[in-house]
Order: C-alpha cells, then structure tokens, then sequence
C-alpha cells in the first residue's frame, strides 16, 4: 500500500456478476434486495483492502434507495466509492446498475445490454478500520 487513505478519497472498486436464476425469490423472477446488500459488502470489502490493507468492518448503513429491479438473468455491476477519511472511519456511497437483462420473450436464451446501465440502488454507509 503506497498511498495513505486520505489520499483514497474518490477510489473506485467495481464488480461484475450474472444473476442465476436460483436467486430468483419472487414473482416475475424478482430478486431480493438483501442481495444487492450483499454485493455492496463484496465491493466495501475490496475498497478497504485496496485504501487501509485490512477488510475492515461494515457498521452501518446511512441509506438505502432501492429505485428499479433487479431479476434473475441480470448482469449487475456494483460500484464502492470512497467519500471520506476518518481517523478509524471511512464513508463509502455505492451504486448498482443493470448491464443487461434477460428477454426471455425473444426465446429462453436471449438478453439485452441495456444503455444506457439501469441504475436500481444508490446506498452510502460506514466501514471501520482498525
């Protein structure tokens, strides 16, 4: 590690993955939210390893905006930013957007890439350090 956190303030760490269909937890092959959630601890995780070379501890979320769905056959990319420096703190925002989504109108196999990306979760929260 080179840099000194406050020097961080604006790092990005960026996931990929497939939904698969055995996520599917309601109707319409709707996802939970919890598993966004989830996704956003993965990237929190690598922002904290990458700025402070420890995984830090996720303490809470400050908000969560759930604003579109995400479905089974989805290509989510979650986004960490980090915000802020603290002395043991640090506050992350974090974005999910639909890359492409499946269209199973067309045939079982098909999909779309959405543009522009759907955004369908804006959250921020607080890692701590030790």
């Amino acid at each position: 590690m080179s840099s000194r956190p406050q020097d961080m303030v604006g790092e990005e760490v960026r996931h990929r993955r497939y939904v698969p269909h055995s996520h599917a937890h309601y109707g319409g092959n709707l996802v939970d939210g919890a598993y966004v959630l989830g996704l956003f601890g993965d990237v929190a995780t690598e922002l904290s390893i990458r700025t402070d070379g420890d995984e830090g501890l996720f303490a809470a979320y400050d908000e969560v905006q759930f604003l579109g769905p995400l479905r089974a056959g989805d290509v989510v990319e979650t986004v960490a930013t980090l915000t802020r420096v603290g002395r043991r703190s640090r506050a992350v925002s974090f974005t999910a957007h639909v890359l492409c989504r499946a269209a199973p109108q067309r045939s079982a196999s098909a999909a779309d890439v959405l543009e522009p990306p759907l955004l369908i979760t804006r959250a921020s929260g607080t890692v701590v350090v030790p």
